[in-house]
């Protein structure tokens, strides 16, 4: 029977042979994350449901990264992290990333990847929606809630439908100007916001195989916004040189059979693709960046695990280089290792990090920051009208914080142009080597 990457590794962790979409299967896990949000919660379910003094299934497959409200005076936001701590200690647990230590990484999903704890072939399940990051490994991974966390703490299982899958496919070549965030938002704008409810959505093509790592982390981040239960792409040698200085651990490269059955399968001209944006408040509600002339700016915000890593970091750099910011603008690595390479990385002579100040814009520490809003004092967070250009993932009301702000999402080169211009820019404005 003929089977996509999804079902084969889902087939592989239920000792099938094979599985059909629809099936429901008990699962083994590989990896559980969880961060300083939905910790807390998944603990107090496991001890409850596993007893106060039980032990974790594998110390060496959870792994617990803190990184959404982190810098922050909130007293409740602290506790989180001190529940954290105390889990880990109680159950010696080896991949905790503690805030406030050499250790801490940062944003989850980047870390995750920059860990090595992504590997082809493997399940990881997460508390946090954007979990699907992963699936650019070719992997399984998807978001889930704390009792299934609780669960997985005890079990190392869980129930599992197989989904659907959807495969979108891209020939040819991206243009220059066009980043993995254009690609997304269009795909999305294409079918909606609940057009890949609890499906794969599988991305393929040329195109898509001539991605780096980062971009197509950044492919499978938004899944979730489509309503998709994971992503996949499948993992090749541009994956190998990612992992060989990150994971010593073997794994297993996982394909999709050529009469593979898609529930849908859409082709994609690459050299067709134009910058765009999603208006508020939803991230299916596309346009043309170069439609959006018209929407002056108060913020322009370049960080978050879906445009926070050094690849969207260098992209508003080439736009950045020399120019000054006419609106605030807000840079925030998702991890301390994009962090490190804001310094190390240079364009024209000048590190990223001095392009961006040079630029005007602020710096902030390596997190979530903003994208989910968090409590007031949070770097970035919106507290009134503001109408915002992000890279972040998500732009429903009150999402950056305030719930009369207005978010447009968009690539980062889009960002760093709009940040220019203090209104919605198409970036071929400001690269005209590349148009």
């Amino acid at each position: 029977m003929a089977m996509t990457i999804t079902d084969k590794i889902l087939a592989q962790h239920a000792g099938k042979k094979s599985v059909q979409p629809g099936d429901n299967v008990w699962v083994d896990v590989d990896v559980l994350m969880t961060h300083d949000v939905c910790g807390p919660g998944t603990i107090a379910i496991f001890k409850k449901q596993f007893g106060a003094n039980a032990k974790v299934w594998d110390r060496d497959k959870v792994v617990i990264i803190p990184d959404h409200y982190i810098f922050t005076a909130d007293k409740h936001a602290n506790r989180n992290i001190d529940i954290l701590r105390d889990f880990v200690k109680e159950q010696d647990l080896p991949h905790y990333y503690d805030v406030g230590t050499d250790n801490y990484k940062g944003v989850c999903h980047i870390a995750l990847a920059q860990e090595g704890h992504n590997r082809p072939g493997e399940v990881l399940f997460g508390t946090d929606s954007h979990t699907c990051t992963s699936g650019a490994f070719g992997m399984f991974s998807t978001g889930i809630g704390n009792t299934d966390a609780a669960f997985i703490l005890g079990t190392g299982k869980l129930w599992v439908k197989i989904p659907e899958a959807m495969r979108f496919e891209f020939t040819g070549t991206f243009p220059p100007y066009i980043m993995a965030k254009d690609i997304l938002l269009q795909v999305i704008g294409d079918i909606g916001c609940d057009g890949a409810t609890y499906r794969t959505m599988e991305w393929a093509g040329e195109a898509v195989y001539n991605c780096s790592m980062e971009e197509r982390m950044t492919l499978c981040n938004m899944a979730i916004e489509a309503g998709g239960k994971n992503a996949v792409i499948e993992a090749d040698a541009v994956t190998a040189d990612y992992l060989k200085s990150r994971t010593d651990k073997s794994y297993q490269i996982v394909r999709s059979d050529a009469d593979a059955k898609y529930c849908f399968h859409k082709t994609y001209d690459a050299g067709a693709m134009e910058p765009v944006v999603a208006r508020p408040h939803s991230p299916d509600n596309r346009a043309l960046a170069r439609e959006c002339s018209d929407v002056k700016l108060d913020r322009a915000y370049i960080g978050s695990c879906t445009g926070g890593k050094i690849t969207d970091f260098i992209a508003a750099a080439e736009i950045l280089v020399g120019e000054k910011v006419k609106i605030d603008t807000f840079i925030v690595p998702a991890t301390r290792d994009v962090e490190k390479d804001l310094h190390s990385h240079k364009i024209d002579g000048k590190s990223l990090m001095d392009i961006f100040i040079s630029a005007g814009a602020q710096i902030g520490e390596a997190s979530c920051a903003a994208c989910l809003g968090g409590p007031k004092d949070t770097f970035g967070r919106t507290h009134g009208t503001e109408v915002v250009i992000s890279t972040t993932n998500r732009n429903f009301p009150g999402r950056m914080g305030s719930k009369e702000s207005a978010v447009y999402l968009a690539s980062p080169y889009t960002a760093a142009a709009s940040a220019l211009t203090g209104h919605v820019t198409d970036p071929r404005e400001f690269m005209p080597a590349k148009v």
